[in-house]
């Protein structure tokens, strides 16, 4: 997640919340680890709906694989047709290939069916060193990548589809990967699993202008596990998921990539095998139901946003007093104006709360939001100049909020609104506090309004706010969860948009 900033268009993207039904075309894996098993797990994770045609069969563990069996390229092609006729196929993940005439069939089917989304992970060495394809089918496999949307080879197989030794750092790995998607004309994730260190970056190649740059690096820890079979399946299948959601690989990189890190983390829990054991695919759900587990996942996000408003000039200048009062002015008039469309989305909290404590809650915080209004704000305006009409912010954000509440789901709108409690507590929080350090100047143009970030009402209620999502988390699917993350990222981002518009305005 990025911190919004002054080049932002709005409103933001809408980003489709659907079950992308999703193929793997690949090899399987009796232990279940790597191949389809990995990939239907991976689509699982992401609330996808996952589908497998099976290219080879393998006898294989975690210490290695013993053999490989590739049936007849007519039953292939019998699979891919079979289910494309009946299934719409969002997208496709293609893995182990095995020879020319497996990977002639999938071309073939390609052409004829033409996913929107593909993603090649060209499967050659196992992560035990094992060969997974035959050295005569490696011309017909670089004839396939062109068709595929995203290849996701690892250092290794990088250097073999380019014909060259394998990087050994990170600058060479980048150069390979620019070299092959310009080849492919498509987009490369190069991955530094490989590489030895600490960090374990990750990064996107396109040389065709399809991403806002040729190269988006993508950094992270690297983790520290023997615990690593099906990686590179996982992350392909995960990647063809998510971007049949979001259409933009960059996203679709960045909500995967702490998934995946976490997966390897927890990987060491499941205890499968005597050598390299899977990642754990599902470890976001046993923490799920635990309470205060998505509350502290959704904190995480919260966080980088707010380091992004402790650095903005507006809180900078409100907090010193310096200021000027045409910026406050607006935040003002614009503050109002969202109140009012914030009081009507707590209203629909209220209307599907399940309880009549909850009701009672959201339909008190909707009461408040128009007295706060009126009271405050129209006391403070009320002969000033002052826009009436919504700032692009504004509406924006409001257009969000009413988006969520229409969503029939009680959970996403919780999590939509509660930015606004929890990021404007911690917020108003700190600036109170600097305000008391000062020693509450009477001559602080702004005193009357940092005085009211001290009341505990308030924060009492941001308390609640935040046991009541991090509940309704706790009884939503996965597939629910997900979109209750996507709408407070989404919220957080508007906020501190929402503390950056004075000064774009003036």
């Amino acid at each position: 997640m990025t911190s919004m900033s002054s080049s932002a268009v709005y409103p933001l993207p809408a980003v489709i919340r659907t079950h992308p039904r999703v193929l793997s075309i690949a090899g399987s894996d009796p232990s279940g680890g790597a191949g389809i098993q990995a990939d239907l797990k991976s689509i699982a994770a992401h609330g996808g709906y996952g589908m497998a045609a099976i290219t080879a069969l393998t006898a294989q563990n975690t210490r290695g694989v013993s053999g490989v069996h590739v049936p007849p390229v007519e039953f292939l092609r019998q699979q891919l047709e079979t289910v494309s006729s009946d299934v719409a196929i969002d997208a496709v993940k293609i893995g182990m290939l095995g020879d020319a005439a497996v990977i002639n069939e999938v071309r073939t089917w390609l052409a004829k069916v033409r996913p929107a989304v593909v993603v090649l992970d060209p499967v050659m060495v196992a992560t035990s060193g094992d060969r997974l394809l035959r050295e005569s089918a490696e011309a017909a496999l670089r004839d396939l990548l062109p068709m595929a949307d995203l290849i996701t080879p690892n250092l290794p197989e990088l250097a073999m589809l380019l014909g060259e030794p394998e990087a050994e750092d990170w600058p060479a790995a980048l150069d390979q990967g620019k070299r092959l998607a310009g080849e492919c004309g498509n987009t490369v994730l190069v991955k530094g699993g490989h590489l030895p260190g600490a960090q374990c970056p990750d990064a996107l190649i396109n040389t065709s202008g399809l991403l806002r740059q040729d190269v988006i690096e993508v950094g992270g820890p690297r983790v520290q596990t023997r615990n690593s079979h099906g990686t590179g399946c996982s992350l392909s299948s995960a990647l063809a998921t998510v971007q049949a959601r979001t259409g933009d690989w960059e996203a679709s990189l960045r909500e995967v990539k702490p998934w995946l890190r976490e997966a390897l983390m927890r990987a060491d829990d499941l205890e499968v095998g005597q050598g390299s054991g899977p990642i754990h695919h599902f470890h976001h759900l046993r923490e799920s139901s635990r309470p205060g587990a998505f509350a502290a996942l959704l904190w995480k996000e919260a966080a980088v946003e707010l380091e992004a408003i402790h650095g903005l000039a507006f809180i900078r200048d409100l907090g010193s007093g310096e200021l000027p009062e045409s910026e406050f002015s607006y935040y003002l008039a614009q503050d109002a104006l969202y109140l009012n469309g914030y009081s009507r989305v707590l209203a629909r909290a209220g209307a599907l709360a399940p309880t009549e404590e909850e009701q009672l809650f959201w339909a008190r915080g909707s009461q408040q939001c128009l007295d706060v209004e009126s009271e405050l704000h129209r006391n403070w305006l009320s002969g000033r100049e002052a826009t009436t009409q919504s700032g692009p912010v504004t509406k924006a954000y409001v257009d969000h909020l009413m988006a969520s509440s229409a969503s029939g789901s009680y959970g996403v709108l919780l999590a939509a609104v509660l930015p606004c409690y929890w990021l404007y507590a911690e917020v108003g929080q700190q600036l109170h506090a600097d305000f008391v350090q000062a020693g509450s100047p009477e001559n602080h143009p702004y005193a009357d309004w940092l005085r009211t970030y001290a009341d505990e009402d308030f924060a009492e209620a941001t308390r609640k706010a935040i046991a009541l999502t991090d509940a309704a988390a706790a009884a939503a699917s996965g597939r629910e969860r997900a979109a209750m993350k996507e709408a407070f990222v989404q919220s957080c981002r508007y906020e501190t948009a929402f503390f950056d518009a004075p000064r774009l305005h003036s």
